[in-house]
């Protein structure tokens, strides 16, 4: 039974090295295509490690939700442009004033560098008109950064969670991140300051069907206070107080952020 065992986890490692093997991380993380100063946030980000925590591997099927200016969707495209799918759920087109400006800047993205974004599709996740960005049980892994507190700010968080849900097939992946509030903080709080409890975003993915399979704390950082005049904001990259104690706001970094792996059940 051991040796059965330690076959069994022996080949799993195997395949795992060969998935990975076609994953071009350099081309990812630090390629020409990247935006001025998007690849020096890495250190802060840990984008290869919290997508490999999420379980992305070659052939998936990825939905990036509320991809905002294309962070994210700049390390996503190269890994998945030749083997699997990438499907941006963005705001819609008619969704107002910030949802224009945000998608317009993101398409500018896209078109700019056809030979790396030639392949993202870009779809609408605006509640309650656009609430299907792919197919119903499509997608592979799910993926969120940072937006909870702004579906809070819109009170659409529920029904953000239910279409995310509904795009996944059974037994696929959400993977979350999200600036940490200390537990204590109230609703009104995190909404103000982005900074949003553990607790409070695994309740929305328990209501919406999803089971919390694992954490991490790839992106925690311990010294970050989150008592600022201007909530996360006055972290980098925004630095919304200017001048002002800036030094002191670069030294602590960007905020503290959990990462969270939740998983549509299969029955």
């Amino acid at each position: 039974m051991l040796r059965t065992r330690t076959f069994i986890i022996v080949v799993g490692l195997m395949l795992a090295q060969v998935a990975n093997a076609d994953v071009d991380w350099g081309l990812a993380l630090t390629g020409p295509h990247r935006a001025e100063g998007n690849a020096a946030r890495n250190e802060a980000r840990h984008p290869r490690e919290t997508l490999e925590f999420f379980g992305l591997q070659p052939g998936m099927t990825v939905l990036e939700v509320s991809p905002g200016g294309g962070w994210y969707t700049e390390v996503l495209a190269p890994l998945l442009r030749d083997n699997g799918s990438l499907i941006a759920a963005h705001y819609a087109p008619n969704g107002g004033a910030y949802a224009r400006r945000s998608l317009g800047g993101f398409l500018a993205k896209l078109g700019a560098d056809n030979d790396i974004y030639s392949a993202v599709t870009v779809g609408f996740l605006q509640p309650p008109s656009e609430v299907t960005p792919t197919a119903p049980e499509s997608v592979d892994l799910a993926l969120a950064f940072r937006n909870v507190h702004s579906w809070m700010r819109m009170n659409q968080v529920e029904m953000f969670f239910s279409a995310i849900y509904d795009s996944l097939k059974p037994g696929g992946v959400f993977g979350l991140v999200q600036h940490r509030a200390n537990p204590d903080v109230d609703l009104e709080t995190m909404k103000k300051t982005a900074y949003v409890t553990e607790a409070q975003v695994i309740e929305y993915a328990e209501l919406a069907g999803f089971q919390l399979e694992a954490t991490s704390e790839i992106n925690a950082n311990p010294k970050d206070t989150k008592d600022y005049p201007g909530g996360v904001w006055t972290l980098p990259p925004s630095l919304s107080q200017g001048d002002t104690d800036r030094d002191r706001y670069l030294a602590i970094g960007e905020s503290d952020r959990m990462t969270l792996k939740f998983r549509k059940p299969k029955n």
